[in-house]
This record gives structure tokens, sequence and C-alpha cells, in this order.
């Protein structure tokens, strides 16, 4: 039973005139055929979408109903109002999105003139690179054979020892056993076990 119904009948019961309420709703369908209630399609109004079993608020959202109008909902279930041609006005919106962005893309290329300009700024670059790095060769070269005569001379001045090896000479290691007289514990027994 529903509240009203109830609330009808608890009425009755207390001596008061029940009315009858007849509340009659406009209905709309949107574009994909839902079926949208409410008492008028006005701005504030509240709708519902329609289904077999019960009214659900409409969700948040832009919605374009079947004469191309469009409903929009800023409040669940609340209408903030109804747009005329609403897919006129998207076309005509995403054709000014598009000029703008075209726009912009244009301003991000370089002319003609920039590029001649940053064209002979990296061949004079190149050009200093390739300078450089001739340079540095050609010092390096020199360095290289200067360390390398160096090395010559320093290694053979050297005297040269040799190396013997005797396996018969034995080192005597010298070993310091700590604390060989105290009692045991529990635990050196355990290892004592353990290395048995």
């Amino acid at each position: 039973m529903k509240a009203n119904d109830m609330l009808n009948q608890v009425k009755e019961l207390l001596g008061m005139e029940v009315e009858a309420e007849n509340v009659e709703l406009a209905q709309m369908k949107l574009e994909n055929g839902t079926v949208l209630e409410a008492e008028s399609f006005e701005a504030g109004g509240e709708v519902f979408i329609v289904t077999e079993d019960e009214k659900v608020a409409v969700p948040v959202g832009e919605y374009e109903l079947e004469d191309g109008k469009m409903l929009v909902v800023t409040e669940e279930g609340i209408i903030a109002e109804i747009k005329e041609g609403g897919a006129e006005e998207e076309e005509a919106a995403e054709e000014e999105v598009e000029a703008e962005e075209e726009e912009k893309v244009e301003a991000e290329y370089a002319t003609k003139e920039e590029l001649a300009e940053i064209k002979s700024m990296v061949e004079e670059i190149k050009a200093m690179i390739e300078k450089e790095e001739m340079n540095a060769d050609e010092l390096g070269n020199v360095v290289t054979e200067e360390l390398a005569a160096q090395e010559k001379t320093e290694l053979s001045e050297e005297p040269v020892q040799k190396v013997s090896h005797s396996p018969e000479a034995s080192v005597e290691k010298k070993m310091n056993l700590f604390s060989q007289k105290r009692a045991f514990s529990t635990i050196d027994r355990v290892f004592n076990n353990l290395n048995k």
C-alpha cells in the first residue's frame, strides 16, 4: 500500500474530507525514445523518466527532445532550461571551436622567414662544432703521443726485481685463545655437541 493511500484512509477514519488531487502530467520523448514526465516542461519544474515500475529523477545533463529542443538539467530531477534548436547551436559552437583551434595551430608553426633564420643558425652551430672537434682531435693525438713516450722512458728506467716462491718455508701463526678456563653455559654445551 502506498503512503498516499494510507494517508487517505487515516483521513477517512478521522472524518476529514479526502480531496482528490488529480494532477495531469505532461509527457515528452527524448530523441532516443525515452519518455519524460513533468507537470509542465518549464524552468524550475520537476522532471522524471518513466519506466515500467517507477519514475526516476532525470540525471544532470543535456538531453535532446524529439522536436529538436534541448532539455538542460543542472540539478537532479529539476529542469534548468529548455533551449530552442539544440543541434544547430551545437554545430555552430563546434565550428567556432574548430576555427579557434586552427588559428592556434597556425600560430604555433613558424613562418618561412623564421624557418630560414633557424636554418642559418643551425648551420653556423654545426660549423663551430666541426672546428672544435678538429681542434680536439689534433690536441688529443699530440697528448697521447707525449704520454706514450713518457711511459716508455719511465718503464725502461725502473730496475726489475725477481720474485721467487718457496713452498717449504712455513709461517707460524700466533693465535690468541680467550676464555678457555671459564665454565660452560647451556649454549656452549649445545654448540659443542653440534660440532662433534
